[in-house]
């Protein structure tokens, strides 16, 4: 593999890293919108910072850009804590203004350089190496990969260094204040974090990308596992490996390698949603269709306990006839028999159904509840 292509792959995974760590706790606090948010507010405060150093590359964007997302946050709670709109309304007031603002800056005054809106929005990987970091006149690489090292190195030692506050506020705020803890401090500095991860993976996947490792990958965890630890490590490792598998789907397609990145987030969400145990949309059908026929075997027991040792008990266990008791479909009537057959609820005696010990206790059961 070339080093151009190694290096795109790397910046890749970098990214979609630091963006699945402080993503966990926003989809925990069901913050998802406020990353949407974040990724497009913080464009005017690169725009000014661009303006202040005639410098993509200045540390001061990434400074600008994470104070204008605590801005935006800070918007946002303003608004509702008004009470007369609710967070969906504040986010929706708060970031398309800001997000305004960027575009005309950028339409208006920066229309010349690679600040343009199509890089603000989707990006490009490919570019990403050309930007390179020279130390006393030797290439050390590109200075995404660095930027967004460092920052994966920031948000794990944030995350290390305060995971039982993080954990705290985020599923307990109220305990978190009996025990001296400040959520509201806690909050801030997760924005704070979030913002900083945004605007440094701006230049190189754009904003549409952001939001989508920022939530893509924690979502996807989330349905897996109910341990945050598993789920913070879950995270990164979806994330990496959408940034992969979408790289090597970008070249034979000839698409944005962005694009591409975004689009395996969506597949890889919806292959496990699908089949993921206990809580994918298969498992979840297979459950339902068991518990129908577990609720029909169950009334098929009721109606032979209830007429048990009854004069018209041999009327009513006929296997031809339980259909028109139970008021039931023919098809239906049969396989209820059929399924309550292999499970030893019934068993055939000519053309009767009779209950076993085994049928008898869950009719029983199901009586007294």
């Amino acid at each position: 593999m070339q080093i151009g292509n190694l290096e795109i792959i790397l910046i890749a995974v970098t990214t979609a890293s630091a963006c699945a760590l402080p993503g966990v706790f926003l989809v925990l606090r069901r913050m998802t919108l406020m990353s949407d948010a974040i990724s497009h507010a913080i464009l005017p405060g690169i725009v000014l910072a661009f303006f202040l150093t005639h410098n993509l590359s200045s540390p001061l964007l990434i400074l600008a850009a994470g104070a204008t997302g605590v801005l935006t946050v800070v918007f946002v709670e303003l608004l509702q804590k008004t009470k007369l709109v609710k967070e969906d309304a504040a986010i929706g007031l708060t970031f398309p203004a800001l997000f305004s603002i960027g575009v005309i800056l950028i339409s208006r005054h920066a229309s010349n350089i690679h600040l343009d809106i199509d890089a603000v929005l989707l990006g490009e990987l490919a570019y990403a190496p050309l930007n390179r970091l020279k130390v006393f006149g030797s290439d050390i690489g590109p200075i995404s990969l660095y930027v967004m090292g460092g920052l994966l190195i920031l948000n794990l030692a944030f995350i290390l260094i305060f995971y039982k506050e993080l954990k705290l506020a985020t599923f307990d705020a109220s305990l978190a204040v009996t025990l001296g803890l400040s959520p509201v401090l806690i909050h801030y500095g997760l924005m704070t974090l979030v913002s900083m991860t945004t605007v440094g993976a701006f230049d190189a996947v754009g904003s549409i990308l952001v939001v989508a490792l920022i939530v893509g990958p924690p979502v996807t965890a989330y349905l897996m596992t109910d341990s945050l630890s598993r789920m913070l490590i879950l995270s990164v490792i979806i994330g990496s490996v959408n940034a992969v598998t979408g790289y090597f789907l970008a070249f034979p397609l000839d698409v944005s390698i962005a694009g591409s990145i975004a689009v395996m987030t969506l597949l890889i969400f919806v292959t496990v949603f699908m089949i993921v145990p206990n809580r994918g949309l298969i498992a979840i059908a297979r459950r339902h269709i068991r518990q129908k026929w577990e609720f029909a075997q169950t009334m098929l027991v009721i109606h032979l306990f209830n007429h048990e040792g009854l004069p018209e008990a041999e009327a009513e266990s006929e296997i031809a006839h339980l259909h028109e008791h139970l008021q039931w479909e023919p098809t239906f009537a049969s396989r209820v028999v059929r399924y309550a057959l292999n499970n030893r609820y019934v068993s055939q005696n000519a053309a009767q159904l009779i209950l076993t010990d085994r049928g008898r206790t869950i009719a029983q059961r199901a009586l007294v509840q």
